[in-house]
């Protein structure tokens, strides 16, 4: 690619997705995403992690709300 393909580009800020408990276990993508286009499913420890986890994969943030 060259220089000027690049100056198009502008980087997606990570979306932040509220959880609650009635939802977990918590996977990304989430069940209402369009998998045609998403990463292999992971399952993320959103309680071990304090209540807030970033998916390795995307980058999209889950926060338990309850």
């Amino acid at each position: 690619m060259t220089d000027a393909a690049h100056s198009d580009f502008v980087p997606t800020q990570p979306r932040v997705h509220d959880v609650r408990r009635a939802d977990l276990p918590l996977s990304c993508p989430l069940p209402s995403m369009s998998l045609w286009n998403s990463h292999p499913r992971v399952y993320l420890a959103i309680e071990a992690e304090g209540g807030r986890v970033e998916c390795p994969y995307c980058g999209e943030i889950y926060v338990l709300v309850d």
